[in-house]
């Protein structure tokens, strides 16, 4: 038996200070502050604010260049040459390179992010190497960070022959997910492509994240298409639309609509906290729909920006939803609870019983932890310490 307290806590949604209990990787009791001595294996929080650990709900891992190269941003304009862009740089600089995604993890993991779903390109260039390379930097961590990973047809799945046949082969390697690229946009018929993803899903018990770019009455088409596939499959609960630009292109009728049809499917959403179409956290929340929020690319050959710090992309999703301290705080539940709810991670927050993946930040509160991002104090994982003041601590 293992135990970890943690003694004067303020605790994100709980009143008062309070000491709290670990034993065996979960929480396993919050007493009001000061009613043990230190003991064994006590940490003083000093009231330092303690949040659930970060969830990455959308990232692509195995892109990163971080701890290598700087390489200056040289991609054509539009979503075709970044593509290509991708593809033709990558063996330049030994992309995917399971020694970068280490890397990038480490700062992820000191910033309090406790899991990630990465997706991962799959193509006939790359074949499974992004798999490996990312499975590979996880393993290397032991168990400081967990992570879940999606077979993405980056270079599209319809109009790169043989990636259907690959993506197959991921998930018969235990991936955890089947990805989609814009149906419409990219793979020029939503229809082939997403009876194709879905019967992949279906087959093998996968999750479905599919990346959904495409605007405006297009895009809402194709919303409608996954939310059909889904409802028809019994697939509720393990679908996710990322980006979903559509939603927030949409007029007040449409988007009301696709809300409703996205709660009663049961389908997650996945945001960046881009500069176009910032999503209706409200909107959704109130109608049950899970919101994630994810870092995208850090450093790579679509973009030189990005660190992986989940608090750095709350704040940038906080500057579009509003300043109040309760919009703040909906941004912040994107990158927590709303990750959990959407990955269906279960056990997972801030109540006796739950797992004890935690981040401890000097901040009175959640939207100033938000606003000002101070050095992660404590970085918890299953009831161990794993980082500690912006360190990684050792196994």
């Amino acid at each position: 038996m293992t135990e970890l307290l943690l003694r004067d806590a303020r605790i994100w949604g709980h009143e008062g200070a309070a000491d709290l209990l670990i034993r065996d990787g979960r929480i396993a009791e919050i007493r009001p502050a000061g009613q043990d001595g230190a003991g064994d294996g006590a940490e003083d929080l000093g009231g330092r604010l303690v949040l659930p650990g970060l969830v990455d709900g959308h990232a692509h891992l195995d892109k990163t260049l971080w701890g290598g190269p700087w390489v200056p941003h040289d991609a054509a304009p539009g979503l075709m040459s970044k593509i290509r862009n991708g593809q033709e740089r990558r063996p330049e600089f030994g992309v995917p390179n399971a020694d970068f995604v280490t890397a990038l993890l480490e700062n992820m993991i000191v910033c309090g992010t406790t899991h990630v779903r990465s997706h991962v390109d799959v193509d006939p260039l790359v074949g499974l190497g992004s798999v490996e390379a990312v499975r590979e930097a996880v393993e290397r961590h032991d168990g400081r960070i967990s992570a879940e990973l999606v077979a993405f047809p980056q270079a599209g799945m319809l109009i790169s022959p043989g990636t259907e046949a690959l993506l197959e082969e991921a998930l018969k390697a235990g991936v955890e997910s089947i990805g989609g690229l814009d149906p419409a946009g990219v793979d020029q018929d939503a229809v082939r492509h997403l009876d194709a993803v879905f019967a992949l899903a279906e087959r093998y018990g996968a999750g479905v994240d599919i990346h959904l770019h495409d605007g405006g009455t297009l895009g809402a088409w194709q919303f409608e298409l996954i939310i059909e596939r889904t409802k028809v499959l019994g697939l509720g609960g393990k679908v996710t639309v990322s980006h979903a630009f559509a939603l927030a292109d949409a007029d007040p009728a449409t988007r009301d609509r696709l809300i409703s049809g996205l709660s009663e499917a049961r389908i997650a959403l996945a945001t960046v906290a881009p500069n176009r179409g910032l999503l209706p956290l409200r909107l959704l929340g109130e109608a049950g729909v899970p919101v994630t929020l994810g870092n995208d690319g850090v450093r790579d050959l679509w973009s030189p920006f990005g660190t992986g710090d989940m608090l750095e992309r709350a704040l940038f999703q906080a500057k579009g939803t509003g300043p109040r301290d309760e919009d703040i705080e909906l941004a912040l539940d994107a990158a927590t609870y709303g990750g959990a709810r959407a990955l269906g991670l279960r056990d997972y927050g801030l109540s006796v019983g739950d797992h004890a993946d935690l981040v401890v930040v000097d901040a009175r509160n959640a939207a100033e932890a938000v606003c000002v991002r101070p050095r992660r104090s404590l970085v918890v994982k299953s009831g161990r310490i794993v980082a500690r003041d912006g360190v990684l601590e050792a196994v």
